[in-house]
């Protein structure tokens, strides 16, 4: 007996207890739907409710397996309650329950909550679904159906015409427009979006990140603001905050086509291409998708980057039939053929339907008149050369240069000058800019560009003539001109200005925010410490604490501040853009 009560306990030390929440029932509610078990995925999104009763996706999932099994008034209740008390600003909820009531054939009540989805949607996500569906009201009553208004067709005009520009790379001209749509519109919910991609393009992360969360405190769901949001926290390095954004993200199972592919690149973008994989798998499910080539490509790249070689090359194949006359599937399959996919390094590949950029210019660098044929043709090739020259490594940087001294025309032209001037661009890469422009014929602009830099020089020439240190001034200037003063006696004018162009660009990254300035010579050493590590010259914290007369800890820890603020973060976003919002 005893030996028996001994065997029970030790097995009980093993049992693996289970952690029931929202997630555990949710996963079970998608694997029985998988396998068309209606019932039991109906009980599992009820269980995901009473835990997170407060969550509207969980209660629209209940909604949407009730109208599955013929519910529809089942369904439109509790679509009712999600309006009503837990998240009015769900306005697609009305959308939905016109659906169900054209089912019961009750079309007076359809055509009243259809007009209340559009007179209340700001982004008019199901738009075309309910013009569609106008016309059958009209048919079925006998007599027109039009609202008194559309409020999501308010700017649409002046909204396409912005996301033409950021898909051509202009994204400071798109974000001019969409700053005014915004002002006139605050609800526009999806220019809103855009607007901040535009500002994630352009390099303004805070305006970025501050623009989505005005999205998001209009419209705690969105599921585009929630997405951009995570793609701004991974760029950030903000672990802590997107960890919980994912576990949230990955338990969404959208409606709409748009919002499925929004969190299937999403998952892309982030690492996570077992989910992309799935969300793709579905979109290929729809009739009107199923004869796209590039979401074939979609797939495939999914399932490769999650080692579903296989399936990737069955949905290559797929895309090659599609599109035959593309060199893009046909290179992938022959890449795959070549890779060994047992014993060989992973890696990933990129989503975008197109060929990888360094074959592009391997390509292109032979015929230079179809890259000309191609960018006029096609945007999004112009758009991702201004991509690779502002994000790529530096390899890809003066390919790209290399490259847009084919194409060669106006707006190259500004590129490369606003190229020229960005202090934190090698001079190695300028000169190639620089020969670009002097190829292109602009020797007048190179010329401009160059007494400009002279003039720079200059005026550190003379702030070092000049200077005189106040060591009692413990202000943020301060910290450079103490690290001029204190600098070793082989630093040149280029390496000063190199030093503060990074303090100047910390502060900028930091900004509006100011670091808390206690030890002048600690932030002067970190800087002049990060500026010889930069331009690859040997120096020690022992060698440049010594000299400031700091300890080797302060100046490891102010140099590791601002290289965590002004080092370009490990990315995965070059993979796949985010893409922007339509309406």
């Amino acid at each position: 007996m005893e030996d028996h009560h001994l065997r029970a306990e030790d097995l009980q030390h093993k049992v693996i207890p289970i952690h029931m929440d929202a997630n555990f029932f949710f996963e079970r509610a998608v694997r029985s739907l998988d396998r068309l078990h209606y019932e039991k995925a109906l009980k599992y999104f009820r269980k995901a409710v009473e835990y997170e009763p407060e969550n509207p996706v969980n209660h629209c999932n209940v909604a949407g397996i009730l109208s599955e099994m013929g519910d529809f008034e089942g369904s439109n209740a509790v679509l009712s309650d999600i309006l009503e008390h837990v998240d009015a600003s769900m306005t697609e909820c009305y959308f939905y329950m016109a659906n169900n009531y054209a089912n019961l054939e009750q079309f007076e009540e359809a055509e009243r909550v259809l007009l209340q989805y559009l007179e209340e949607d700001p982004a008019g996500q199901f738009l075309e679904e309910a013009e569609e569906m106008m016309e059958l009201f009209q048919y079925e009553l006998g007599r027109p159906v039009k609202p008194a208004r559309i409020r999501s067709r308010e700017g649409v005009a002046e909204h396409e015409e912005a996301r033409a520009l950021m898909e051509e790379g202009k994204f400071a001209q798109a974000a001019e427009v969409l700053e005014r749509i915004v002002r006139e519109q605050p609800e526009f919910l999806a220019a809103r979006n855009n607007l901040a991609l535009a500002y994630y393009y352009m390099g303004l992360f805070r305006k970025a990140k501050a623009t989505i969360f005005e999205v998001l405190e209009q419209e705690q769901g969105n599921i585009h603001g929630l997405c951009n949001l995570a793609i701004f926290y991974q760029h950030e390095g903000d672990t802590t905050s997107l960890n919980p954004l994912l576990e949230m993200l990955s338990v969404m199972v959208p409606y709409h086509q748009e919002h499925v592919f929004k969190l299937a690149t999403t998952m892309g973008i982030l690492g996570r291409h077992a989910a992309a994989y799935g969300h793709f798998r579905r979109l290929l499910k729809e009739e009107e998708l199923g004869g796209d080539p590039s979401l074939y490509h979609y797939t495939a790249v999914a399932a490769f980057n999650s080692g579903r070689y296989r399936e990737a090359r069955q949905y290559w194949l797929k895309a090659q039939k599609l599109d035959p006359l593309s060199d893009i599937p046909r290179f992938y399959l022959d890449q795959l053929e070549k890779l060994d996919l047992n014993g060989g390094q992973r890696f990933e590949l990129s989503y975008h339907y197109h060929l990888p950029f360094e074959e592009q210019l391997k390509r292109w660098e032979q015929n230079e008149s179809e890259l000309c044929e191609e960018v006029k043709s096609n945007p999004l090739i112009r758009s991702s050369f201004f991509w690779a020259l502002r994000y790529g490594d530096k390899g890809t940087k003066l390919q790209v240069i290399r490259a847009l001294g084919w194409i060669a025309d106006d707006e190259v032209r500004e590129t490369l000058k606003a190229f020229l001037n960005d202090p934190d661009e090698t001079s190695e890469l300028k000169k190639e800019a620089l020969r670009v422009l002097n190829g292109m014929g602009l020797e007048g602009s190179v010329q401009a560009v160059l007494e400009a830099g002279a003039a720079s020089e200059m005026h550190v020439a003379e702030t070092e003539a000049s200077y005189e240190y106040d060591p009692a001034g413990d202000t943020l200037q301060a910290v450079v001109d103490q690290a001029w003063l204190r600098m070793d006696e082989g630093a040149d004018r280029e390496k000063r200005r190199h030093l503060q162009n990074l303090w100047f660009q910390f502060l900028g990254k930091l900004y509006p925010e100011k670091p808390l300035i206690r030890h002048t010579e600690g932030w002067s050493a970190a800087l002049e410490y990060l500026t010889a590590k930069q331009r690859g010259s040997s120096l020690t914290y022992q060698e440049v604490a010594q000299r400031y007369g700091v300890s080797v800890s302060t100046v490891s820890r102010y140099a590791k501040r601002i290289d965590s603020v002004c080092s370009p973060k490990d990315e995965k976003d070059d993979i796949f853009r985010p893409f922007t919002e339509n309406i």
